[in-house]
C-alpha cells in the first residue's frame, strides 16, 4: 500500500512523539539514567538516514565538495596554458582547505547527508597532501645554520636588519635584493660577525667559514621587474646578476652554496599569472645544480614560488626542502605582515636538515628563513 507525503510526515511526527515520551519515561524512571533517550535518539538517526530527503538536499553543495577534492587531487593535471592557472592553483594549494569548513557549515545548515559524505574526498586529499606538514619534525643538533633573507629594496633600516641577522646565529647568511645604496650598510654591520663574504649583483653570501670558487649563475636577468628594478637603469637590469655559486670550506669538507633571487611573479586580471621570467630562471638554476660536481649542495634564496609549483620540478627533483623535512608547519614567509605563502626557500642535497624555522620580521616585506643541517 502506498502512502502520501502527508501520511509520511504524520507518521514521522508520531514516531518522534513516541520517542520523546519514551525518553521522558526513561529519564523519570532512572535517576541519572538516559537509556530511553539513547534509544529514541538512535531510532531518530536511523529514520533520518533511511529517509530520502537528507540525501536529496544540497546537490550543489555536494557537487562543490567533489569539485574541491578533485581540484586538489588532480592539481598537477590542470593545464598551465590558460593564464598559468595551474601554477596559480599550486601556489595557494594549502589554502583550498579553508573551503571545507565553509561547505560543511552549508551542509549542516541544509541538513544534507550527501554533501557531508562528499566532503570526505577533499578532507582526505588535503590531509594526504599537507597533513604531515602540520607536525613538528625538527630534531636537535646541527653542524651548520643557514639563513636566507630577501632584505627588500625598500627596506628603511638596512643597518637594523643587518644587526638582527647577525644575532640570528647563522653560519652562512644569504641576502637577496641588495641595492647599491644599502650594500655598504650590510657590509659594515656584518663584517665583525662574518669575516668572509661575496656579493654578485643583487645577491650576496656572508660566512663565518672561508669561501672560494665563487661565480655568477645566469638565471635570466633580462627584463628584470619589481621594486629592485626601479632603482636600476636598463643597462644595469641586463647586467646585474641575481644568482651566485660559491664553495664554503667546512670541517666536513666543501659545501656548494647557491644564492638566488628569481624573477618576480605578477598577477594580472587579463593576463593571469605572469611567471615567464621566474620559470626561465628556475630552469636555468636547475641545470646549474644538475651540473654541480659537489655532492653536498644547499640552495638559499627568494624563488618567488612554492615547492608545490610545477615550475620548480627541475629543482625539487634534485633538492629536498628543509622546511618540509625538518620544519614545524608551513613556514610561510611572504608578505611579512601576514604571510600566506613560502616563497623563500632552503633546499638541500647530500646533507641532513635537522630543523627549519622562520625568523621575526626585520623591516623587509619578506621574513627570513633558517635551517640547521648536519652531515
Amino acid at each position: 500500500m502506498t502512502t502520501t507525503p502527508q501520511q509520511d510526515t504524520q507518521e514521522t511526527v508520531a514516531a518522534d512523539a513516541r520517542d520523546s515520551a519514551e525518553a521522558e519515561e526513561g529519564g523519570a524512571g532512572r535517576r541519572g539514567g538516559g537509556a530511553g533517550a539513547w534509544r529514541a535518539g538512535i531510532r531518530r538517526a536511523v529514520r533520518a538516514l533511511s529517509r530520502p530527503e537528507p540525501w536529496k538536499r544540497g546537490p550543489v553543495l555536494a557537487a562543490l565538495a567533489l569539485f574541491l577534492g578533485l581540484l586538489m587531487l588532480l592539481h598537477a593535471r590542470i593545464p598551465d596554458g590558460l593564464k598559468n592557472v595551474g601554477s596559480l592553483v599550486e601556489t595557494f594549494l594549502p589554502w583550498f582547505g579553508l573551503f571545507v569548513p565553509v561547505l560543511l557549515a552549508g551542509a549542516l545548515w541544509r541538513r544534507s547527508a550527501s554533501a557531508v559524505v562528499a566532503l570526505l574526498l577533499p578532507v582526505t586529499v588535503w590531509l594526504n597532501l599537507f597533513g604531515g606538514v602540520l607536525s613538528d619534525k625538527s630534531r636537535p643538533g646541527g653542524d651548520l645554520t643557514a639563513v636566507s633573507h630577501n632584505v627588500g629594496a625598500g627596506n628603511p633600516d638596512p643597518t637594523g636588519t643587518a644587526r638582527d641577522l647577525a644575532a640570528s646565529g647563522a653560519d652562512v647568511l644569504a641576502l637577496e635584493e641588495l641595492t647599491t645604496q644599502a650594500r655598504g650598510a650590510y657590509e659594515k654591520e656584518l663584517a665583525k660577525t662574518y669575516p668572509y663574504h661575496t656579493v654578485k649583483g643583487t645577491v650576496g653570501l656572508w660566512s663565518r667559514l672561508p669561501l672560494s670558487d665563487t661565480r655568477t649563475v645566469d638565471v635570466a636577468m633580462l627584463g628584470m621587474a619589481g621594486p629592485l628594478a626601479r632603482n636600476l637603469t636598463a643597462e644595469e637590469k641586463a647586467a646585474t646578476p641575481r644568482a651566485l655559486r660559491t664553495t664554503v670550506a667546512t670541517d666536513h669538507g666543501p659545501l656548494a652554496v647557491y644564492v638566488a633571487h628569481l624573477g618576480s611573479v605578477r598577477v594580472n586580471p587579463r593576463a593571469g599569472l605572469s611567471t615567464s621570467q621566474r620559470d626561465d630562471g628556475a630552469r636555468k638554476l636547475g641545470e646549474a645544480v644538475a651540473a654541480e660536481n659537489n655532492e653536498r649542495v644547499i640552495l638559499l634564496g627568494d624563488l618567488n614560488g612554492t615547492t608545490d609549483d610545477r615550475a620548480f620540478t627541475g629543482l625539487t627533483s634534485q633538492l629536498g626542502s628543509a622546511q618540509e623535512t625538518a620544519g614545524d608547519g608551513f613556514g610561510f614567509s611572504w608578505p611579512a605582515g601576514f604571510p600566506v605563502v613560502r616563497i623563500d626557500q632552503i633546499l638541500v642535497r647530500g646533507v641532513d636538515p635537522r630543523s627549519s624555522w622562520v625568523l621575526p620580521s626585520t623591516g623587509s616585506d619578506h621574513l627570513p628563513v633558517a635551517a640547521a643541517i648536519s652531515w
